[in-house]
């Protein structure tokens, strides 16, 4: 699967059943596999934040890729 594929699937909140935001960026690991997905928030989502706008969702919150959405675990 390529990144620009991931990029079209909307990111959804297990919890809330809200979407989260939209993938900008992948951070990949010293063994070049994806450790997190690098997303651009929604303006009322504020979870997960590391910097203004964006946040992480890591590979392991990642519930299912879908067709269409990809469904993350948000602990709140």
């Amino acid at each position: 699967m390529r990144l620009s594929d991931l990029q079209t699937k909307n990111i959804v909140s297990m919890d809330s059943g809200k979407n989260i935001g939209s993938i900008i960026d992948v951070k990949i690991n010293e063994k070049g596999m994806i450790e997190a997905l690098v997303i651009e928030q929604n303006r009322n989502m504020l979870s997960f934040l590391n910097r203004e706008g964006e946040s992480l969702i890591y590979w392991n919150d990642i519930v299912k890729i879908g067709e269409d959405v990809i469904l993350v675990r948000t602990h709140s």
